[in-house]
């Protein structure tokens, strides 16, 4: 079988089957980050790895400081989706010889801009040749309180989703663009009690439903309340993908609460209530989503 007729979640499905679990692991593939505990500690260490690929995540001719930018807020971004502290980050380059070192020299300075803007170090890395496409990997180290962390799998029916930003347009250059919602996700933490929480990396259509299995339920969309970037379709903000924004569950009990006090606190940044999750019974829905499809 052809990894285009596997798809992404059923290869990582496949490749992870025959993990060793271990106890110190509270979460492992599947999740935004890694979930590992610290002994003796009130925190959890997170980790993460992520990677750019030219002519997949960005074209030849982009600006190489907006691809660095890219290829670290792309995994710090994954922090935020479970209200993390990112710390650390590994930079492997794997480069065709022939590329001019200036171009090299500017992908990094947009790795060290993204990384100084949350106050992470670039520790190390690695570099390599191919006879392919440039790609930048990006392995990042972080820390969350135990109270704090928020994983795919915690939505329960009847509670509100919500996503931050808006969707759509993410071909537009916002994809090389984007702000990481880190300190959105740890105000949220800090103030709430949420529930399920991830990033749209890969669209709503993709992501929407992986955390709903995650939960264990189904979920309700109202499509005509999705916040769209202006010229979007509310198939554009479905399926588009790297719009990375936060996409979380909270109780209806908190739902009119959080938005008076999210105005207050953001007043520029949209969070808008796009329906809610359900009973699992209309788990297997068949919705025409799709986001981001890998391997296509």
């Amino acid at each position: 079988m052809k990894l285009r007729e596997l798809g992404e979640d059923r290869l990582i499905a496949r490749l992870v089957l025959h993990a060793r679990a271990r106890p110190d692991v509270i979460a492992g593939p599947g999740d935004d980050c890694a979930v590992v505990v610290l002994p003796g500690k009130k925190r959890l260490l997170l980790l993460k790895t992520d990677c750019v690929v030219e002519k997949v995540h960005f074209s030849p001719n982009e600006k190489p400081g907006a691809v660095g930018w890219k290829a670290m807020m792309r995994t710090l971004s994954d922090f935020a989706a479970m209200s993390g502290l990112p710390q650390y980050a590994l930079v492997t380059l794997i480069a065709p010889a022939e590329r001019e070192a200036v171009w090299v020299t500017r992908l990094y300075r947009g790795l060290q801009r993204a990384a100084d803007r949350f106050a992470v170090a670039i520790v190390g890395g690695e570099t390599s040749s191919t006879s392919g496409p440039l790609i930048v990997s990006v392995s990042a180290v972080g820390l969350v309180e135990r109270a704090r962390c928020v994983r795919r799998s915690g939505g329960r029916a009847e509670d509100i989703l919500f996503v931050t930003g808006r969707l759509g347009g993410s071909g537009r250059s916002r994809h090389l663009k984007f702000m990481p919602r880190l300190e959105e996700a740890r105000w949220l933490t800090e103030n709430f009690r949420i529930r399920a929480m991830m990033d749209l990396s890969d669209g709503l259509g993709a992501d929407l439903p992986r955390l709903a299995k995650a939960s264990g339920v189904g979920f309700a969309l109202e499509e005509e309340a999705l916040p769209r970037t202006r010229g979007c379709s509310i198939t554009d903000a479905i399926n588009d993908g790297e719009d990375y924004e936060l996409l979380f569950a909270l109780s209806p009990n908190d739902a009119d609460v959080l938005g008076k006090k999210w105005r207050q606190k953001f007043p520029r940044l949209p969070l808008t209530r796009i329906g809610h999750l359900t009973q699992p019974a209309s788990r297997n829905t068949n919705h025409g989503f799709h986001g981001f499809v890998h391997f296509q």
